[in-house]
């Protein structure tokens, strides 16, 4: 029977024929795909499920435990990707592969590397081997970040630019996407890495980001939760701010680019500096939020801004949602301050 036609294509993934998850998959460009996501209940995770369940996709939330905003239709298997087996249970009979999952605090990386190197890396080799053992699925989006890249200037950065991470967190993600890109090389999978500099926003009540990201800290001031923001240095380091919704809508269109091997793509958005995300809180939110000056890192960079270029005209990738002010907003009006 084909795969693209048929009961056995559209109902529970434990019904699919042997050898279909690997011609399903074949053209990417479907609307009707089986996609197991990791990190399905993580902060982007949750707007991916929102996404690729709106664009008709069968979809799989994968992780420790259920996503809080579960689309009707959704399934959830329970697995530590960290282990050989059940990774390669996790993904089996899903046409292709969104691995969001992993630890994602740079500042705490370098003092838990083999819990980094053991949640980014290893997680992201079983998935590997099982992706391209027999007949699994053969399309892979990963999301990688911006903190893979080695000290810039003022100029955006492109995803041709130096590879030299910073942190432990940032060596695992390029040490994952080196990998993808070998298996990839070898064939049985294609792959799309997207480098994320910094997602901010919301999609739903309660779904912001982690605490302790600049606007969730700002935001925390601004609302009285606390009382002043500690900032490193002089608050002029430049970042860039991408809406999580539009993240969401990159990594759908990564799902259906045709293309073989690995390729690589920066998402970005808004450049601010620290005192601009303040003054922005602050304009948003309509209170002030004080400041404490620390020291600065000597590990952090002074700016670091995404060149999209390749995303807008491979993808067809358009960021509509992520100005500073809406993202803060959005994030305001979640309830979602602390993440």
């Amino acid at each position: 029977m084909p795969c693209s036609t048929g009961p056995t294509c559209t109902g529970r993934w434990s019904t699919r024929p042997p050898g279909c998850a690997s011609r399903c998959a074949a053209d990417p460009r479907r609307s009707d795909m089986r996609i197991a996501v990791t990190g399905a209940a993580g902060y982007l995770g949750q707007a991916v499920l929102a996404r690729l369940h709106r664009d008709g996709h069968e979809v799989t939330a994968i992780g420790h435990r259920t996503p809080v905003d579960r689309p009707p239709g959704v399934f959830v298997r329970y697995a530590d990707l960290t282990d050989a087996a059940a990774a390669t249970e996790a993904i089996a009979g899903a046409d292709a592969v969104c691995h969001l999952a992993g630890r994602t605090r740079v500042r705490d990386s370098g003092g838990a590397v083999g819990r980094y190197y053991r949640d980014n890396l290893v997680a992201t080799l079983n998935l590997l081997d099982a992706m391209t053992a027999g007949n699994r699925p053969a399309r892979l989006v990963f999301l990688s970040s911006g903190a893979v890249y080695g000290r810039s200037g003022r100029e955006p950065i492109a995803e041709s630019h130096p590879t030299e991470p910073r942190s432990a967190y940032g060596a695992t993600k390029l040490a994952a996407e080196q990998a993808i890109s070998w298996y990839a090389a070898a064939g049985g999978l294609s792959a799309v890495s997207l480098r994320l500099f910094n997602a901010a926003g919301a999609v739903r009540p309660g779904s912001g980001p982690d605490g302790s990201t600049l606007i969730a800290r700002a935001l925390a001031v601004a609302t009285g939760e606390e009382t002043t923001l500690p900032i490193n240095g002089d608050g002029t380091a430049v970042r860039d701010f991408v809406h999580v919704a539009d993240v969401a809508d990159a990594i759908a269109l990564a799902l259906s680019l045709p293309c073989r091997g690995a390729e690589v793509f920066n998402l970005g958005a808004v450049g601010a500096s620290v005192l601009e995300v303040v003054s922005a809180v602050e304009r948003v939110v309509g209170t002030s939020v004080p400041v404490e000056h620390k020291p600065a890192n000597g590990a952090d960079q002074p700016w670091l801004l995404a060149d999209t270029s390749a995303a807008r005209e491979r993808l067809g990738w358009r960021p509509e949602r992520s100005t500073l002010e809406s993202m803060i907003a959005d994030q305001w009006k979640s309830g979602s301050a602390r993440g």
